[in-house]
């Protein structure tokens, strides 16, 4: 993916009114959602008392995920470009697992994210994928 498509990607994503997200239970965790610019293109991000607990990014039908209790990175294929039956209900997303985190994908998922650096959430969420795995180069991601 070229660089001019990644930012265009990084400057879509628009936060969702908190009003239609619910936590249940603690009182001190929020969740946070981006949509971006295109269909399937989500960012959520869990807080609590302001530090990062977890986090999806879904684009294309792919997902990247991580949580903080476990330190685990997570990549898989979403169901949202199949055509089948399940599809009539939107709410209905799932995610098949890799079996191992795709290097790509976690790339272009950090190139997204670098665009809106300088964003204190952004820059939280950057600091985790430069802390915690070291991706290969990345590549092209269709």
């Amino acid at each position: 993916m070229e660089q001019a498509e990644i930012n265009l990607l990084g400057r879509s994503l628009r936060r969702i009114d908190q009003k239609l997200l619910t936590t249940e239970g603690d009182p001190h965790r929020v969740r946070i959602w981006y949509q971006g610019g295109e269909p399937y293109f989500d960012l959520f991000i869990e807080l609590q008392r302001e530090t990062i607990e977890w986090f999806q990014m879904t684009l294309r039908g792919r997902s990247i995920s991580w949580q903080r209790q476990d330190q685990v990175w997570q990549t898989g294929i979403t169901n949202e470009l199949r055509t089948d039956d399940v599809m009539f209900y939107p709410a209905s997303k799932t995610i098949e697992s890799d079996r191992q985190t795709n290097p790509d994908f976690f790339a272009l998922a950090e190139a997204i994210l670098t665009t809106r650096k300088g964003e204190p959430l952004f820059d939280q969420l950057l600091e985790i994928f430069r802390g915690h795995y070291s991706p290969s180069p990345l590549k092209n991601i269709s």
